[in-house]
């Protein structure tokens, strides 16, 4: 059974540093493109990271310069640095992997 397993999420304040984790359980990442999304209330859940099997990444214009993500296939991980939070950050972020999707955790970020 496939899992993937999401930790780090924590509530900080505007200007904080965050690392998420995302971990894979009955599955091997290296041939895989992955993703960070972000679901807050009332809006869709959007792509903050998106990161390519050779570690090509990308992000929108609202991250741009301040998450970074990362890849760590002999582990199966996958990484989130999230700088310079806002108050906008705040979410729950997901992990996905083909069809996969993580359970989330929670970011939020208030002063």
């Amino acid at each position: 059974q496939v899992q993937l397993v999401e930790s780090g999420g924590d509530s900080v304040q505007p200007g904080d540093s965050l690392r998420l984790s995302c971990e894979g359980i009955g599955i091997t990442f290296k041939t895989y493109g992955m993703g960070w999304y972000r679901q807050s209330p009332g809006r869709e859940r959007e792509l903050v990271a998106g990161i390519s099997p050779t570690g090509f990444t990308n992000y929108p214009d609202s991250v741009q310069g301040r998450f970074v993500a990362s890849r760590n296939d002999a582990e199966n991980k996958l990484y989130l640095q999230m700088n310079t939070l806002k108050p906008n950050d705040s979410g729950m972020y997901y992990c996905h992997l083909g069809k996969y999707w993580g359970q989330g955790t929670q970011v939020t970020v208030s002063s």
